[in-house]
């Protein structure tokens, strides 16, 4: 696109708008406009009680579907004849596209095989309970017929049909709710924000200034979306570059066109929203607030042709349990090609997820984080009952014979298989809590699911989860730590069970367990490092200086010795690893190991 070539319909309803003619193409400039303040936000005042009740939906359903389409469907992550690396959505900046000829990319966006309905009913089939969608990414192309813009599917495309319309009917038709995906300050064909995208774009967008961008375009498609596709239920803001208050006041303010609607904390300006939004991995512990992990099934979110490396079955069902045990929402995404249809890929892994849902839904839908820190053999979540409470013990290592602990101190109303209430287990009740027995084979081999009904609230016992084992070591597992979150990316990746993306040498790991036997224990770590490492360990107030090897890549999982404690007292016992500040590159931690010393 030539300078100043700006691709804006002309509407005479926007008010103050001064079109300026220069040589080589349209300028735009704008009347002054006063700025909206703080105060249009629609929730400033609202009480605890209007919060929980607007949020409820919400937080009953826990399972979403996002879904990333646009016209960087079309390269699919290949440009000319190299394939690019990266997210698929971002080909144009990774790559450096000339903006003409990403455009020429909506020439080829030809969804013919789009089907609303048939997308709708794949994640109802799966267990979601709502969609939100890509209605503008990063590129600036909209899915809707935007009235302020011909950069969208209708103008630009030889589709020209408003793609979120018969989304929305489908969602109505189906009783799912829809949310709409906006990012409301980058834009690398129209103007915004460009921090993102390069220095090399700024040389090709039209002159148009931040905020001229966000009154003339982000504002009104705002409003667009929120006006014409009937109740939509989330709108899923996202990267606030040059984001000042009084810029996300103005797009603050259109809310209101939606009451009840749920915003995220990618506004900007100082906006906090209603969730929270950790993206490709799970937190270790989350505070009492909102939120949800966003994550691919593979490696990208918009379509990648050549993109394999897809998610299990299996991990995928153990982030969802993982991330409702702590309270949160799984919102999982899938990246449709240019002509509409989803790959096979995704819709094996939904199905399948579905039916692992269809069993055992009871223990996702409507549950809550289980208040004590996570077993070695899987993970729990918590629901009131009229009778007292309800702990679902999902069970990832399921032992014929193996005992689950439960530090709690109710009397038990029963304790049965999810999948086949008719099956009683056994329960032992202990000084320290409960004892479950597990009897014969895993009834489901992904993750087992074990209703223990208790008389009144969850009364914790305080007694810790992570427990030395019979033969005295103690395993110490990625998905039972606590750290601080200083690394922007650092989380639990269940696929390799392990902590992924440390990389801030600021950023600690700890763990907190009980010791039954006092004596000498070596020190094992199970890691994968990008160089040579090095850190501190503390266990009982004794530090260990560490040096870690690299190993053949941060995926591959060595065992390492890196010292011995003596531990003089049972009892509770903490371990913390620090890292060594600028000694650390990368490193995936799967699991700490304490082996007694004979």
């Amino acid at each position: 696109m030539n300078r100043g070539n700006l691709i804006l319909k002309l509407n005479g309803c926007i008010a103050g708008l001064l079109l300026v003619l220069a040589s080589g193409g349209s300028v735009f400039a704008m009347n002054s406009k006063p700025v909206a303040s703080a105060s249009s936000d629609p929730y400033a005042n609202e009480s605890k009680e209007q919060r929980d009740a607007r949020m409820a939906w919400w937080r009953d359903a826990r399972f979403g579907m996002f879904i990333h389409w646009g016209v960087y469907a079309v390269p699919a992550g290949t440009y000319g004849d190299k394939r690019i690396g990266g997210i698929g959505e971002h080909i144009l900046r990774y790559a450096s596209i000339p903006l003409d000829e990403y455009k020429d990319y909506a020439t080829q966006f030809n969804p013919v095989n789009y089907d609303p309905d048939a997308w709708v009913r794949l994640a109802k089939a799966a267990g979601m309970k709502y969609i939100v969608i890509t209605a503008k990414h990063h590129d600036g192309f909209a899915l809707f017929d935007s009235k302020v813009s011909d950069w969208d599917v209708v103008d630009a495309t030889p589709y020209g049909k408003d793609l979120i319309a018969p989304l929305a009917a489908a969602c109505q038709r189906h009783g799912i709710k829809l949310g709409l995906y906006y990012s409301q300050a980058q834009d690398w064909i129209q103007g915004g924000a460009i921090q993102g995208a390069g220095p090399w774009v700024a040389s090709q967008q039209p002159d148009l200034t931040m905020d001229d961008y966000i009154d003339r375009i982000a504002v009104p498609q705002v409003k667009e979306i929120l006006s014409n596709y009937g109740p939509i239920s989330v709108l899923w803001w996202d990267t606030p570059v040059a984001m000042t208050r009084e810029r996300a006041a103005k797009l603050i303010e259109p809310l209101k066109l939606q009451p009840g609607i749920i915003h995220n904390n990618r506004l900007g300006g100082g906006f906090k929203g209603d969730t929270d939004t950790p993206e490709q991995h799970i937190p270790s512990d989350v505070d009492e607030h909102d939120w949800e992990s966003c994550m691919t099934m593979n490696r990208t979110w918009g379509y990648k042709s050549y993109d394999t490396n897809w998610k299990s079955t299996e991990t995928l069902v153990r982030n969802l349990v993982d991330i409702a045990s702590k309270g949160g929402n799984y919102l999982l995404n899938i990246g449709p090609k240019a002509d509409g249809s989803v790959p096979a890929a995704s819709i094996d892994r939904l199905q399948a997820v579905g039916a692992w849902m269809q069993v055992y839904g009871d223990a996702i839908y409507g549950s809550q984080g289980s208040l004590f820190a996570r077993p070695g053999w899987g993970r729990v979540t918590r629901k009131a009952d009229p009778a007292g409470t309800i702990l679902y013990l999902n069970v990832f290592d399921w032992q014929d014979g193996g005992r689950l602990f439960v530090p709690v101190g109710n009397e038990v109303l029963s304790c049965v298989l999810l999948n086949d209430r008719e099956q009683s287990l056994e329960v032992e009740h202990g000084a320290g809590g409960l004892t479950v027995t597990m009897q014969g084979e895993a009834p489901n081999p992904v993750c087992s699911v074990i209703e223990l009904r208790l008389q009144g609230e969850q009364a914790l016992t305080g007694e810790n989860m992570l427990r030395q084992a019979q033969d005295g070591t103690v395993l110490l597992t990625a998905e039972q730590a606590t750290f601080d979150g200083a690394g922007n990316w650092m989380g639990i990746d269940n696929h390799h069970r392990s902590i992924h993306g440390w990389v801030n040498d600021k950023a600690w790991v700890s763990w907190t367990f009980t010791l039954k036997q006092a004596g000498h224990y070596r020190v094992e770590l199970e890691l994968g490092t990008e160089g040579e490492n090095a850190c501190t360990i503390t266990v009982d107030r004794q530090t260990v200086p560490v040096a870690l090897p690299k190993t053949e890549s941060p995926y591959h999982f060595n065992q390492t010795l890196v010292g011995s404690v003596r531990l003089d007292q049972p009892g509770e016992v903490s371990l913390r690893i620090d890292p060594v500040a600028g000694q650390w590159k990368k490193v995936h931690l799967r699991s700490v190991r304490l082996l007694p010393v004979k």
